[in-house]
Formats: structure tokens, C-alpha cells, sequence
């Protein structure tokens, strides 16, 4: 069996593509229909990128551009 190649970082390699609190439609796409934020190893993010996305979640979340993670 053939080792696993990791993908690159979509931000790594897209040197422009920016994070942005104000921008929920990006930052949906890191959350799981919980309400939760998605892993680094389901994502596909490097470190760094991952924890810029959890800091724009938490930051959109607080000023209520996002809605909270809801418990069912």
C-alpha cells in the first residue's frame, strides 16, 4: 500500500485568499451542522491556518455574525 499524500493547505497555496469574521459564508464551511468547528484533519488546513480559522469563528460568533453551537 501506497503512503497517504497530504493535500496542501487551500490558504497555503492561495497566497491572496484572506479570513475575514465579517464574512460568514467562508467560515460556514468550517463549522459541522452543530454548530462545532470542524478538525484540522477534516478540513485539510495547516496548523496555522487552522487556528486563524478558529479565532475568526469564535471572533464572528461573539459579535453574532455567526450563531453559537446549539446542543440538542
Amino acid at each position: 500500500m501506497a503512503p497517504r499524500r497530504s493535500r496542501p493547505c487551500a490558504y497555503c497555496a492561495e497566497k491572496s485568499a484572506g479570513l475575514d469574521y465579517k464574512d460568514p459564508r467562508t467560515l460556514s464551511r468550517f463549522i459541522t451542522e452543530g454548530g462545532k468547528i470542524q478538525p484540522r484533519r477534516q478540513t485539510g488546513m495547516c496548523s496555522k491556518h487552522q487556528r486563524q480559522v478558529s479565532a475568526e469563528i469564535k471572533r464572528s460568533r461573539h459579535l453574532a455574525f455567526l450563531a453559537a453551537a446549539t446542543v440538542e
